[in-house]
């Protein structure tokens, strides 16, 4: 069996009893030297499928990551483990990269990272085809795709690998990727020839939820403050945006840190690594941050702007929660982000069928946005992907929103568009509904229209909804190349005629909803039914942190919270007992092992001075 070759390395090495769902069928398929392409969404255990692997065969692992932050924590960690790894990136200094590849060379390592500019150099190829590779594993692997949601440039030469190393399994992976990136990952990496394995795209423990953006800086601080001490992202469209939104944050007393690509590159790695070191730091940011993140607890994502695509909003919201543990999503969005967004494609150097492509994935997000059925339908449905029942994890499911009839609202703002001349925006066109006769309505002397303050039933608010799914049902058409006048589109004219229909849903109040609560304060102790396991494991997490900030990595790397959350449960007392811990491998057992016996003794004996049941 082959389980046989790689159980002890996966318990030895790795600390794991067991592989979980998915897993096998991947690890199977490369030690059988397929070319594999693994779509898993994220926190599914994708490194563990080429790591494990690299173990058990002869010879070397090439790995391909786009950043290098990635590539170092994902070495730090393996040697934290025991696993020679090694990694050449333009972060660390000549002779650091030389040593390195001196010990790659004399086959003292299992795998070796690069970025991919670096790995396709010609002097890079021709020093790795003098040596024994094994496995090509490719992360983030949707990077090689136009149509992907984070398509690099320098991603493109990797689909020269399967010529120049005709033998070795190339091992793909990424966690989004619709069917159209799919198939073009395997057609640029393996000529189609690999098998595609795909886990599915769900992630219960998310709670999802949207909104019209109204009071941004009140929404955010309500939901950052209900998560106090949390660490999360809050993404920004802009620069500007990003680095107002962080001093917003910080004066009222959150740690929030900006990411952006304007930063110096020094000070953007400071910040990464506060927020990987730290507990409770919120990195307000660009789509510069995110890709390869390897936190675990990151319990909310906020985007303060709507994002590019189903792809690229699925990519973002994974980053929390990879734990299991529950987490919290919220996205914002007005009409001027969908006016943006149709802008953005335009202008972009694609050729007509990508632009057209983008726009259809543009609209597939407003569908999410303005959709009043189940999120989690929604989106799992953009990947091809069927949820049987409602998940009850989302806005939708917690609180549904009221929808009307809205023929005739609609028909109002059509009318008030084609009377105007179909030059004028959202704003213009809810002033002549509403009758407001201002400076500008009068010279264009359209206070004598038929329209005009025909929709006082509605105030500037609800009609500036209305509008808004409108337009994103594609009734109206903004002209993103000029002014932002609204047009009214064929389906739109159908509309006007009574052929087509419309239904509006109502906006709901501010809510910051949050994910199902388990029986700690955070989400972080459902395992945890005993407050005296709760309080092991904060003690257990203080143990990990001094042990982090000793050997200068992030907390996670030491142990994670899962693993945390056993040892609280299991109390070891000896070395043995704590190998039976999840995720405590022979090298970790041996390096830190007594540090954490003894925070455990010291703990039970405390509770045992008290007169505490100890369990």
């Amino acid at each position: 069996m082959l389980s046989d070759t790689y159980q002890p390395i996966l318990e030895q090495v790795f600390g794991f009893q067991s592989l979980r769902p998915g897993q096998t069928d991947i690890i199977e398929a490369i030690l059988q030297r397929n070319h594999v392409l693994g779509v898993m969404p994220t926190g599914a255990g994708k490194s563990l499928c080429y790591q494990l692997p690299a173990l058990v065969l002869e010879g070397l692992t090439l790995v391909v990551s786009p950043l290098v932050a990635l590539m170092d924590d994902q070495v730090a960690a393996l040697r934290l483990s025991g696993v020679a790894a090694e990694t050449i990136n333009g972060n660390r200094s000549r002779s650091d990269n030389l040593a390195a590849w001196q010990r790659v060379s004399a086959g003292h390592a299992k795998l070796l990272y690069l970025a991919p500019e670096r790995m396709m150099q010609p002097r890079m190829i021709a020093s790795l085809q003098r040596l024994v590779i094994n496995l090509i594993a490719v992360d983030e692997a949707h990077c090689i795709s136009k149509w992907g949601p984070a398509f690099r440039p320098d991603y493109v030469g990797l689909s020269q690998l399967g010529d120049l190393f005709p033998e070795v399994p190339i091992a793909a992976f990424t966690a989004t990727a619709d069917r159209a990136t799919r198939r073009d990952i395997c057609e640029k990496l393996f000529n189609r020839s690999g098998r595609v394995f795909s886990q599915g795209f769900d992630r219960p423990n998310i709670h999802l939820a949207v909104q019209p953006r109204r009071n941004l800086q009140r929404t955010l601080l309500e939901f950052v403050n209900s998560r106090r001490g949390q660490s999360g992202i809050v993404y920004c469209l802009s620069r500007k945006s990003t680095e107002k939104t962080a001093a917003l944050l910080r004066s009222h007393g959150v740690a929030a840190l900006p990411y952006h690509a304007g930063l110096d590159a020094s000070e953007r790695l400071e910040h990464q690594q506060m927020f990987m070191s730290q507990n409770g730091v919120v990195m307000v940011a660009t789509i510069a941050f995110g890709m390869g993140i390897d936190k675990a607890d990151i319990r909310f994502v906020f985007h303060s702007d709507l994002p590019a695509s189903m792809e690229a909003y699925y990519q973002e919201i994974g980053r929390a929660g990879r734990d299991g543990f529950p987490a919290d999503t919220m996205m914002l969005y007005g009409l001027t982000d969908i006016m943006q967004r149709r802008r953005f494609i335009e202008e972009s150097d694609a050729d007509p069928e990508f632009r057209r492509h983008e726009h259809q994935r543009l609209d597939l997000l407003l569908g999410y946005c303005e959709g009043v059925g189940c999120r989690r339908h929604a989106l799992l449905g953009a990947f091809d992907e069927q949820l049987e029942d409602p998940c009850g994890n989302c806005d939708n499911c917690r609180n549904p929103p009221e929808v009307r009839e809205g023929l005739v609202e609609g028909q109002k703002v059509l009318s008030a568009a084609h009377r105007t001349g179909q030059r004028f925006g959202a704003v213009y066109l809810i002033d002549v509904l509403l009758g407001n006769a201002t400076t500008r309505i009068q010279e264009w002397g359209h206070d004598s229209l038929p329209t005009f303050g025909v929709g006082r039933e509605h105030n500037k608010d609800e009609w500036r909804s209305i509008v808004r799914q409108l337009v994103a049902g594609g009734f109206l058409a903004a002209d993103i190349g000029g002014k932002g006048g609204l047009s009214i589109t064929s389906k739109g004219r159908q509309l006007l005629s009574g052929a087509e229909t419309f239904r509006f849903r109502i906006d709901p109040q501010v809510v910051t909803g949050r994910s199902r609560p388990g029986p700690g304060s955070d989400g972080k102790y459902e395992a945890l039914v005993d407050r005296k396991d709760r309080e092991l494991f904060e003690h257990l997490r203080e143990t990990r942190l001094t042990l982090a900030r000793t050997h200068n990595v992030p907390a996670f790397m030491i142990f994670s919270d899962r693993t945390l959350t056993d040892m609280a449960v299991r109390r070891p007392r000896t070395p043995v007992e704590l190998k039976l811990v999840h995720g405590v491998g022979d090298v970790k057992a041996r390096k830190f092992g007594q540090v954490f016996l003894s925070a455990i003794d010291t703990h039970v004996s405390a509770q045992v001075q008290h007169g505490l049941p100890v369990g």
